[in-house]
């Protein structure tokens, strides 16, 4: 034994009061338990990050750092999930009781509030395009727009396809939307969650309309100053009162042809 061993103090016994102190627990911080709920909201993560071309089930395990093999007990597959997103979009979402003299006005704050859906997250329109809103969880809302359009006196063949109509125009506008903000992203622009803001590009564009022979483009030069605005919500809600005039025009009365104006 050397003498460092040999001069160092002896371990004194453990004091009283510390005999009778349980010994510390060394574990591990308990992990929030996986479920159907988190995996869904990791894929929003991911997909507001990365959009749907970078969206994978391999990229939401990382995120929830788990195995990929660990979410399948929770969702069956990618398209599983991407189903499971779209419909959470619709959770507290209640269709009116139909009205029929408010049907115009039930349709626009139906379109609205959808519209506003899709931009809650990246690319929920893309996903929107790609699944039938005939779940059990979705179908109340189908039959809730159905019984508008069908309470207003429109002839059930146009009350058939008039929700596919609205819900086509939706997705398109939204899909543009998502565009715009995507090439701002990559261009460094400020970006909204509508329409990016570009009113020196649209500035431009009118510019150059108005520019243009008056012989050979008549019609651009006269509409040059409508032709590109810099309000999605104006634009959105135009093509709305659009549709809903031509909607109007197959009421057996047609004495009740106007739109909201707001």
């Amino acid at each position: 034994m050397t003498d460092a061993v040999a001069d160092s103090p002896a371990t004194p016994p453990p004091s009283p009061w510390e005999r009778e102190r349980p010994a510390r627990a060394h574990t591990a911080p308990a992990r929030t338990p996986l479920s159907r709920d988190r995996v869904v909201e990791a894929a929003f993560t991911v997909l507001d990050r990365q959009g749907l071309d970078g969206l994978s089930m391999r990229q939401v395990a990382a995120e929830l750092d788990v195995t990929v093999s660990a979410l399948y007990a929770h969702v069956s597959s990618k398209d599983d999930l991407l189903e499971l997103m779209y419909t959470r979009l619709f959770d507290g979402f209640r269709m009116p009781e139909a009205d029929p003299d408010r049907w115009q006005e039930q349709l626009l704050e139906f379109a609205r509030a959808s519209r506003q859906r899709l931009l809650s997250h990246r690319d929920m329109a893309r996903i929107s395009m790609a699944h039938v809103p005939f779940t059990a969880e979705l179908l109340p809302h189908v039959e809730g727009l159905l019984a508008i359009f069908r309470t207003a006196g429109l002839p059930d063949r146009i009350a058939a396809e008039a929700g596919d109509l609205i819900s086509t125009y939706i997705d398109g506008f939204v899909l543009e939307e998502g565009m715009w903000r995507d090439r701002a992203a990559q261009q460094g622009a400020a970006s909204s969650p509508s329409r990016p803001d570009w009113r020196e590009m649209a500035g431009e564009m009118q510019n150059y309309f108005a520019s243009l022979p008056e012989a050979d483009f008549p019609h651009l030069r006269a509409l040059s100053g409508l032709m590109v605005t810099d309000s999605s919500d104006e634009r959105f809600d135009i093509g709305l009162q659009i549709i809903l005039r031509g909607l109007a025009s197959y009421l057996p009365d047609r004495t009740d042809r106007a739109t909201p104006d707001d």
